[in-house]
């Protein structure tokens, strides 16, 4: 049975006035907007973020459409769209869809993840939103307490008694964490902390992935990797493009400009700063390479928000 609401729901939006940012673990995530559709009939066209897009189902039903893949939405559900992948939502004309919705950065903190004297908490923190990350889950309905957070939310906004926006940040980051644990099963996270076996050079390319993500910032070489695994240089090459296929630093390129698409959406950020955070000093490089990989320059890719409609 559905909750009472206590305040309107429309007053979710009024998040949207409040700069919040949560760090989880190893990671640092920027919440960039916060949305609510009534229950009616509306359709989103197909589009893509730079950025998660991530929606609860309260009420009606409808499909959400994830690249070329149509998936039904049920209320109590969560869908999730990952950066980059192009995505619409269509409800349905019976039974109208009502959703909340909010967008935010994941990206790693300047700092090594894999530390070894890393608290063991954080460590497990780490693996859930690593894993969350590639996990392929599209549509959850592993969300028994995510209604009620997001009721609380609006509570907390809405009266703004003292100390409320010390309870949002909390509230903030148990709703990031929810979405995290709905997209990944016990078991899939089980499996990625501890694989049953692996290959030789899937063992390998998974350390020199983990190294590219844990110092994408600093000037890497493929000496650097090549040391990581006590491998030669050609060999440790070889080996990363045979099992994800694409070169190093093809891989490390991508890295960083995914991560830099999503510190663009931080507006009081200079360009030359997301440039430096994530490994080029030289701006005038970082922005003919965005350009070159995103079709527009940095400048206006912040200026559309990130968004593209297809």
């Amino acid at each position: 049975m559905e909750m009472p609401v206590l305040v309107p729901r429309q007053r979710f939006m009024e998040l949207n006035n409040l700069a919040l940012s949560v760090h989880l673990g190893s990671f640092a995530s920027e919440m960039l907007g916060w949305g609510f559709f009534e229950p009616r009939y509306w359709r989103n066209y197909l589009h893509t973020h730079s950025c998660f897009e991530v929606c609860y189902a309260f009420q009606g039903e409808g499909q959400f459409r994830v690249g070329s893949e149509m998936h039904t939405i049920n209320s109590g559900d969560v869908f999730i769209a990952r950066p980059g992948v192009s995505h619409e939502i269509i409800s349905a004309e019976e039974r109208p869809l009502g959703i909340y919705f909010w967008t935010y950065t994941l990206t790693p903190s300047m700092q090594d993840a894999a530390a070894a004297d890393a608290p063991e908490k954080s460590q497990a923190l780490d693996s859930l939103l690593t894993t969350f990350m590639a996990s392929p889950c599209v549509v959850s309905n592993r969300t028994s307490s995510m209604l009620r957070t997001l009721e609380l939310l609006t509570e907390e906004v809405a009266g703004q008694h003292p100390g409320y926006s010390h309870i949002i940040e909390g509230l903030v980051a148990k709703l990031l964490v929810d979405t995290a644990r709905a997209a990944v099963d016990e078991a899939t996270l089980a499996r990625a902390e501890h694989p049953v076996s692996r290959q030789p050079d899937q063992a390998v390319a998974q350390v020199i992935e983990r190294y590219l993500r844990d110092n994408y910032w600093r000037p890497i070489s493929i000496r650097d990797l090549a040391a990581q695994v006590h491998l030669s240089e050609r060999h440790t090459s070889r080996v990363f493009q045979k099992v994800m296929g694409e070169t190093i630093m093809s891989y490390l390129t991508t890295l960083r400009l995914d991560i830099a698409a999503q510190l663009l959406l931080d507006q009081h950020l200079p360009v030359k700063e997301v440039a430096l955070t994530v490994g080029y000093p030289d701006v005038r490089y970082f922005i003919t390479l965005f350009r070159h990989r995103r079709g527009s320059t940095p400048a206006v890719f912040r200026q559309h928000g990130g968004t593209t409609f297809l």
